[in-house]
C-alpha cells in the first residue's frame, strides 16, 4: 500500500555528527516512551524486514528537495513501521497482508549532502534497525559547446569499452536480463564513424540446474595488441574468454570459476599478462596471454582491520609495470610491481565511499577514484597516496578514464547520467549529458574518449549508446 509521509526538514546535520545524532536521538526516544507502556513489552526475534530508499524517478539522483521512494518488504502483516531520523518521524506505515508497504517524502531544501543513517523501527513485536539515506550533490551541466559529442546504437545492455591503438578498431561488450542470460554480444566498431564491423553472440554455457546455463555473457573488456585479442570477463560464470580481434573468433573460453565474479580486465603486453578484478575475493587473477593458461592470482591485504580488499576497477601503466586496483568495500588502493607480482603500496582513500572506478596519470603520478557512494572524484599522490584534490561529480561516479593529452579525467556517473571532466587540479572543466545511466568511459590515448550508457527500458532511445567525445 502507498501511504502519505509527513513534511520533514529533518536533514539539517552534516554527515560527520550523523552518528552522534543516531545514539542520542535513540536513547531519548527510548526514554520518552518509557512512561506510555512498557520499553521491553516484546521483540521481533525473527524480524526480516528490509526498506529500500530512493530517488521517486527512476534514473534520477536523489537532490535536496527531491522526492524520496521508501519500500519495504518481509515485515508481518498489520506490523507497525516507523521511519525516523534521530529523534524527528518520517512517517508511519503499515504492513499490507503480504508484508509490504510503500510511502513517499519529500527531502529538504537546505538537506546536507552524504549518506544519512535512518532508523526503522516496529511495533508489535518490537524490533529497530538502520537503512542509509544518500543525498547527493547537484552538478549543473556545462561546457557542452567545449566538445563534439556523436553516438551510435550498436546493440543492447551495453557495458564496456576498448580500443585497439594497433589496429585502430573498437569494442563493446553487451550483456541483458537476468540468469540465465541468453542476450549478449561482443561488437566491433569503427572508432570514427562507430558503425558496427562486425559482432557475435557467445557459446552456451554449462547448465546451472534446471534452468539452463545460458551463454558465456560478455562484461569486462581489455586490449592484447599484442597477441591481436580481445580479452572479456564472463561475470556469471566466473571466468575469462579469448577472441580474435580481427573477426572475433573464439580463440578460448577458460573454464567456469577461475575468477570469481570477474569484473575488470587489463593486459600487460610486454610481459604476456592479463589481470581480472574479482569482487568480493582479496586478490587478482592472472593468466598467461601466450600460452592462455591461469597462473596464481596475486593477494592483496587490507590495512583496515576485519576487512577484506574487494578488487573493482584495473588500470594498468605499461612504462613502470604498474597495476592500479580500487576496493570497492574498503575504499584503498593497491598498487602492485607487475614484474615481481605482488602488491608495492596500499592506500587509503580519504572521504572515499564504495571506490569502485580508478585511473592512473602516469606523466604527474596521479591516481584517480571514483567514489560511487560519496559522489566523487579523489585525486591521490602516486607516491605517498596523500587526497589532493576531492571533486563533487554526479550521482553514482562510476568508472573513471584519465585521457593524457589535455590531462583531464573523465568520469562517469550512473544515477546522474553525466560525464564529468575534471582537470589535473580537481577544477570541473565540463559536465556532459549522456544519460541515461552513464556506465563507462575510455580515453583512446589520442584525445578522444568514449563513453558507454546503458538504458531505461527496450524503447529508450538514448539509452544502449556508444559515445565519442572530442574536444572541440
Amino acid at each position: 500500500m502507498t501511504q502519505q509521509m509527513k513534511p520533514t526538514a529533518a536533514f539539517p546535520l552534516s554527515i560527520g555528527f550523523a552518528r552522534m545524532a543516531l545514539i542520542a536521538g535513540t536513547m531519548a526516544l527510548g526514554l520518552g516512551s518509557a512512561h506510555a507502556q512498557s520499553a521491553f513489552d516484546s521483540l521481533d526475534k525473527d524480524y526480516k524486514g528490509q526498506v529500500r530508499l530512493g530517488a521517486a524517478e527512476r534514473g534520477r539522483p536523489l537532490n535536496a528537495g527531491g522526492e524520496v521512494a521508501v519500500n519495504g518488504q518481509n515485515f508481518k502483516p498489520g506490523q507497525k513501521v516507523q521511519l525516523l531520523r534521530g529523534t524527528t518521524s518520517l512517517s508511519d506505515f503499515t504492513a499490507d497482508a503480504e508484508g509490504k508497504f510503500q510511502g513517499r517524502f519529500t527531502l529538504p531544501a537546505d538537506a546536507v549532502v552524504g549518506t544519512h543513517p535512518l532508523i526503522v523501527t516496529t511495533d508489535s513485536p518490537y524490533y529497530a534497525d538502520v537503512v542509509k539515506l544518500k543525498v547527493s550533490p547537484k552538478v549543473p551541466l556545462s561546457g557542452e559547446d567545449k566538445f563534439a559529442m556523436t553516438s551510435e546504437k550498436p546493440g543492447a545492455g551495453l557495458y564496456q569499452v576498448a580500443y585497439s591503438r594497433k589496429n585502430n578498431a573498437l569494442f563493446v561488450t553487451s550483456a541483458s536480463g537476468r540468469p540465465p542470460v541468453r542476450n549478449s554480444q561482443l561488437i566491433k566498431l569503427d572508432p570514427q564513424t562507430l558503425a558496427t564491423v562486425a559482432k557475435i553472440t557467445p557459446a552456451e554455457a554449462p547448465a546451472e540446474g534446471e534452468r539452463g546455463g545460458g551463454v558465456f555473457a560478455v562484461y569486462g573488456i581489455g586490449i592484447d595488441d599484442a597477441n591481436d585479442t580481445v580479452w572479456v570477463t564472463n561475470t556469471r560464470q566466473n571466468t575469462v574468454a579469448v577472441y580474435r580481434q580481427a573477426d572475433l573468433s573464439l580463440v578460448k573460453q577458460f573454464a567456469p570459476g577461475l575468477a570469481q565474479h570477474a569484473r575488470d580486465v587489463k593486459v600487460d603486453e610486454k610481459n604476456g599478462k592479463a589481470y581480472v578484478s574479482q569482487v568480493g575475493v582479496p586478490e587478482v587473477a592472472v593468466f598467461d596471454t601466450k600460452t592462455l593458461e591461469k597462473l596464481p592470482s596475486i593477494e592483496i591485504e587490507s590495512k583496515m582491520r576485519g576487512e577484506r580488499f574487494s578488487p573493482a576497477s584495473l588500470d594498468f601503466d605499461p612504462a613502470s609495470g604498474k597495476l592500479f586496483v580500487v576496493s570497492l568495500s574498503t575504499s584503498e588502493v593497491a598498487v602492485i610491481d607487475s614484474a615481481a607480482g605482488k602488491v608495492s603500496a596500499l592506500f587509503p582513500v580519504k572521504g572515499g565511499l564504495s571506490t569502485i572506478g580508478i585511473a592512473y596519470d602516469a606523466a604527474d603520478d596521479r591516481i584517480f577514484v571514483a567514489g560511487q557512494g560519496s559522489d566523487d572524484l579523489l585525486i591521490l599522490d602516486g607516491k605517498t597516496g596523500a587526497l589532493l584534490h576531492d571533486v563533487a561529480v554526479g550521482a553514482g561516479a562510476l568508472n573513471v578514464a584519465f585521457e593524457p593529452v589535455s590531462k583531464t579525467a573523465y568520469v562517469s556517473a550512473r544515477d546522474a547520467g553525466t560525464v564529468t571532466v575534471v582537470d589535473a587540479e580537481g577544477k570541473i572543466v565540463a559536465n556532459l549529458s549522456v544519460a541515461p545511466f552513464a556506465n563507462h568511459v575510455l580515453a583512446d590515448g589520442k584525445g578522444g574518449v568514449y563513453a558507454v550508457n546503458k538504458s531505461l527500458n527496450p524503447d529508450d532511445a538514448d539509452g544502449d549508446r556508444v559515445t565519442r567525445i572530442l574536444p572541440r
